[in-house]
């Protein structure tokens, strides 16, 4: 279960989303209904992930994401928005969203966005995952395109660190937008050891989360 904080600006719905993660056995450490003040709350009360909103009345969620990443560079964003529109989604996940998922979701449906997004999977509404993949994809094929600041690997000699061939398997999926348990079924595994494989990866690499990785391995053709 994960330490989880809701920032939005209607009160009403903020509680209700709270008290829907409370009765799942999830902890909500906060609530906060104004972007500042959320990036302030939130570096004292630690998330593991934070469901936020879009549209706030003082600042953006994409300023918050990239308020929240500063204070706490582990922790893992929720997109939970009324709206699907193309330029927001890009917008966020390129701030450091984890995923993103649309207010018309049934409880259930967003519950598991939170268990997954909690595990460091990217979860996106149905044809929105698609649309951040061909975004990469677009990025990656520009000249001098370049993953976002402080995202890249780092090694002491300034070589790429080396995968082990599992991990290099792994991360190919990974490009293809495959959860977990996709490829745990591809390649025989349990959910588990994909999870190891993708955070020793992430370690190696010095990447945040999934959609980082995923960026990654596109711009080095791993999705063909």
């Amino acid at each position: 279960m994960a330490r989880v904080m809701v920032v939005d600006d209607h009160p009403m719905w903020r509680e209700g989303v709270a008290r829907d993660l409370t009765e799942a056995g999830h902890q909500v450490v906060a609530t906060s209904g104004e972007g500042r003040q959320a990036v302030r709350v939130a570096a004292a009360a630690r998330p593991d992930v934070v469901v936020l909103d879009l549209q706030l009345p003082d600042i953006s969620g994409v300023e918050v994401i990239r308020g929240l990443r500063a204070a706490l560079p582990e922790v893992r964003v929720l997109m939970l928005s009324a709206s699907g529109e193309a330029q927001g989604v890009l917008d966020a996940v390129k701030a450091g969203a984890t995923g993103y998922l649309v207010k018309s979701a049934a409880p259930a449906e967003f519950l598991d966005a939170v268990r997954r997004t909690a595990a460091g999977e990217p979860v996106f509404t149905p044809g929105l995952a698609g649309l951040v993949l061909g975004e990469y994809r677009r990025l990656a094929a520009e000249p001098g395109g370049a993953t976002p600041a402080g995202t890249g690997p780092r090694g002491g000699d300034g070589a790429a660190p080396r995968l082990t061939d599992r991990e290099t398997e792994v991360l190919r999926l990974v490009a293809k937008g495959m959860s977990y348990k996709q490829i745990a079924e591809r390649l025989g595994l349990s959910h588990r050891t994909v999870q190891n494989h993708v955070q020793n990866t992430l370690g190696k690499l010095q990447l945040h989360n999934r959609v980082e990785l995923t960026r990654y391995a596109i711009e080095r053709g791993l999705d063909d």
